[in-house]
C-alpha cells in the first residue's frame, strides 16, 4: 500500500484525495490541515476552462453549481454608484467564461463540497478489500521533512513522526512544503495589494459586482450576488515599506493601516470605513505567481497555489488546482510503484496548461490602476464603448472554452464518472 501524505484541507489537495480513492487503488492517504476545523472562510472563486471538465469528470459540477451566487457580471461605477460600463456573464451556452463565470461560488462551499464527498468516497472504499483509505486530521502540520530515493521522513507539530511513501504540498501561496524545499524566490509580486472583508447586504447591492476607481492606483469593488453579506475588496498598486510591513502585524494594525489607504473614498464611504472597522474576516496579501522549473524533488510535489498560483488576476486558480489534481491522480495510478516516473509526468504534461492558465492581458494589472483622474476617465470611456458595441460578448462566444491546446488527458485507471 503506497502511503500518501498531503499537506493542506483547501482545493487542490482533497480534490487529489478523491481522484485517488474513486480509483479503488490501495492507497492510503492522511491529509493534515493546520487550521483545527475546516477552513469555513475565503472570498468568491471560480470554475472555467479545463476545470469543468475535471469537475464533470469528478461528479462535482452539479454541486458545485448549484451552490452559485448568482453573480450576473460586473460594473464599473462612478462616486455615485452610477454605472458607467456594465460587463455580463456569456450565457450563450458558447465560447468561454466572461470576466465573471457563470460558475461563481464561495470558496467555503467547495471546501465543504470536497470535504463530504472525500468522506462518501472513503466510507465506500472501506468495503473493498485492499482499496483505499482516507484520513483528516486537524491542528497538525509538518515541521520538517527528510527524504532519500524510497521515502519521506516527517515530523509533525504534535512531536509524532511518519514515513510516506509520497508527500503533497497543497498548503496555498505560501506553502511552507515549498519553503522546506528551498524554493522561497518561486513567488513573483505582480505589484498589486488586496485585502478582503465583509459588510451586511445593503438595498441598493445587487447581483452585479461593482467597481470603483480611485485616483492613485486603487479600487475598490463589491461582490453580493445572492448572499446576505456583501464582500468588499480594497487593491492598491502604490507600494509603501509601512504597506509591506503591516502584513506581518495582527488584524486591527492591518486594517488601520488600510483605513487610512482608502479613507478618501468617494464611493459608500460611511459604510466601507465602519465596515472595516467592525470585520472579523479582514484579511490581506501580495497578489503574485508562483513560477517553478520543477514541481517536485524526490518525493515530495507541490501542487495547485503551492507550485503554480496563477493569481486572482488570471481568474484560473480554482481551476489549476481541480486539472493538477487530476493529473498527479492520474499519473500516479498510471504509473503504480514508480513515483519518480509519475511525478516527472506530473510535471511535464500538465506545464503547457499551466503556461496558459498563468497568462495575463498585456499591461495587466497595471492597466486597470489609473494613477490620475484623467486615466480613470480614459479607462471608464474605453470600458463603455467595448460594452456599448458589445464587444466583449463576440469574442468571448468566439473564444474556445478550453484554455490553448491543451487537451484534458485520459486516464482509464481513475475509474471516474
Amino acid at each position: 500500500m503506497t502511503r500518501i501524505l498531503i499537506a493542506g484541507a483547501g482545493i487542490a489537495g482533497p480534490a487529489l484525495a478523491l481522484t485517488l480513492v474513486r480509483s479503488g487503488h490501495d492507497y492510503d492517504i492522511t491529509i493534515v490541515e493546520r487550521s483545527p476545523h475546516l477552513r469555513a472562510t475565503g472570498q468568491q472563486i471560480d470554475l472555467r476552462a479545463q476545470g469543468i471538465t475535471i469537475a464533470s469528470e469528478l461528479g462535482l459540477f452539479e454541486p458545485i453549481a448549484a451552490r452559485s451566487v448568482g453573480e450576473s457580471g460586473i460594473a464599473f461605477v462612478d462616486a455615485a454608484g452610477k454605472p458607467k460600463a456594465v460587463f455580463g456573464v456569456n450565457d450563450s451556452g458558447k465560447g468561454q467564461q466572461a470576466i465573471t463565470s457563470e460558475y461563481e461560488v464561495m470558496r467555503e462551499d467547495v471546501v465543504d463540497i470536497l470535504y463530504n464527498e472525500t468522506l462518501n468516497a472513503a466510507r465506500a472504499a472501506e468495503k473493498l478489500p485492499n482499496g483505499p483509505r482516507l484520513r483528516y486530521e486537524f491542528g497538525k502540520f509538518i515541521t520538517d521533512l527528510q527524504q532519500d530515493g524510497f521515502g519521506v521522513d516527517i515530523q509533525f507539530s504534535d512531536g509524532l513522526s511518519e514515513r510516506y511513501d509520497i508527500v503533497v504540498g497543497a498548503d496555498g501561496q505560501s506553502s511552507r512544503t515549498r519553503q522546506m524545499l528551498r524554493e522561497e524566490k518561486s513567488f513573483e509580486f505582480t505589484g498589486l495589494y488586496l485585502s478582503y472583508f465583509s459588510v451586511p447586504r445593503a438595498d441598493a447591492d445587487t447581483e452585479l459586482s461593482k467597481c470603483f476607481h480611485l485616483s492613485g492606483r486603487r479600487i475598490i469593488a463589491t461582490r453580493t450576488g445572492n448572499r446576505s453579506t456583501t464582500q468588499v475588496y480594497m487593491g492598491t498598486m502604490v507600494e509603501t515599506e509601512e504597506l509591506k510591513l503591516s502584513l506581518r502585524k495582527d488584524m486591527d494594525e492591518q486594517k488601520v493601516m488600510w483605513k487610512s489607504l482608502f479613507m478618501d473614498c468617494e464611493w459608500q464611504n460611511k459604510r466601507f470605513m465602519d465596515g472595516l472597522d467592525n470585520t472579523t474576516d479582514f484579511y490581506a496579501q501580495q497578489i503574485g505567481q508562483v513560477k517553478m522549473d520543477k514541481w517536485y524533488k524526490g518525493r515530495v510535489v507541490l501542487l495547485g497555489d503551492s507550485a503554480y498560483c496563477p493569481s486572482p488576476i488570471t481568474g484560473m486558480g480554482t481551476t489549476a488546482s481541480f486539472v493538477g489534481a487530476y493529473v498527479l491522480a492520474g499519473e500516479l495510478v498510471k504509473h503504480g510503484e514508480d513515483i519518480p516516473a509519475a511525478l516527472e509526468g506530473y510535471n511535464k504534461i500538465l506545464r503547457p496548461f499551466i503556461s496558459e492558465a498563468q497568462r495575463v492581458i498585456p499591461g495587466a494589472p497595471w492597466l486597470f490602476y489609473p494613477r490620475t483622474t484623467w486615466g480613470i476617465w480614459l479607462l471608464q470611456t474605453c470600458l463603455w464603448v467595448v460594452s456599448v458595441l458589445r464587444i466583449d460578448q463576440i469574442f468571448h462566444q468566439l473564444m474556445p472554452e478550453d484554455r490553448g491546446n491543451w487537451k484534458v488527458p485520459e486516464y482509464p485507471g481513475l475509474k471516474l464518472n
